[in-house]
Formats: structure tokens, sequence, C-alpha cells
């Protein structure tokens, strides 16, 4: 065999090689459905988690109301109370305190979105967000976000209340 021919051999496997690369990218590659079905997952296991952590503030700073999140702005949970105080000169003053966490709904980026609002006695302190693609989605990570951003508002709200 003459150096053309193998030249030719070997140009035929490496285009071979290139075409089982490409089959097997695709074939790795997710369809849109399952991008759907990974966001619902995802968004269920989140706002359960959000529910969780939300439900136990109540407990702790009573006249907080519960209230589950399922809207077209997402899926999740919020807090809420109305205080009154004595304002000088005004009678009394409508303090009003939330914290809302909700995962937004699928999108056609490809990632999960969590979005938090909070107030305490009528000041935003509290306003974040957080996403990930769905193809690098990490739950543990979100849900330690979860977590340190409703105990962020616990502190801060202990500190003003």
């Amino acid at each position: 065999m003459d150096f053309d021919q193998r030249l030719e051999r070997a140009i035929e496997r490496g285009q071979r090689k290139r075409s089982a690369e490409d089959r097997e990218r695709a074939e790795r590659a997710m369809t849109e459905d399952e991008f759907k079905n990974l966001h619902s997952k995802a968004r269920l296991e989140l706002s359960e988690h959000i529910e969780g952590c939300l439900r136990k503030l109540p407990e702790v700073f009573p006249g907080f109301d519960f209230v589950t999140v399922m809207e077209a702005d997402g899926w999740g949970a919020k807090i809420s109370r109305d205080d009154v105080a004595p304002a000088p000169g005004k009678g009394l003053t409508r303090l009003y305190s939330r914290l809302e966490m909700v995962i937004r709904p699928y999108s056609a980026s490809h990632i999960v979105e969590l979005v938090a609002r909070g107030a305490i006695r009528n000041k935003e302190v509290l306003s974040r967000s957080h996403f990930q693609m769905l193809a690098q989605l990490d739950l543990e990570s979100f849900r330690e976000l979860i977590d340190q951003w409703v105990l962020e508002y616990a502190e801060k709200f202990s500190a003003r209340a």
C-alpha cells in the first residue's frame, strides 16, 4: 500500500471519528421536552423547600401569615404581616413586612431562576435573584441559598422589629 492510499484511509478514519463524535454529542444534548421536565422537577423540589423554610418563620415571629404562591410569576411561598405603630403627629402608621421567594416559570433560556424580595417595616431589605443553566443544575446549592436568604431575613427582622 502506497502513501496516497494510506492518506485516504487516514482521512476516512478521521471523518468517521468526527461523525461518531457528532452523533454522540447530539444524543447527549437535551431535547426541549427534557429541559421542561427537568425544570418542572427542580421547580417542585425547590418550591417545597421554600415552603418548608418560610413556614418556620411565623412560628418564631408570630403575626406573619403564610401563603403558597402559584402564579404566572412563579411558584414558591410568601409570608407577610401588618403592624401598626404610633407616628409623631400622624396617629398610627401601618408597617408592612414580607418575604417572598419564587422559582420562575420555564423559559426558552433553559435556566432555573430563584427570586427573593423582602421588606421590613415598609423598607425593602432584600431583593435577590439567582439562576443556573438547566444543563448544569445543582439543586443543593439552590437549597443552601434559600436557607441563607431566609436566615438573613430573619436576622434583619429580629434586629428591626
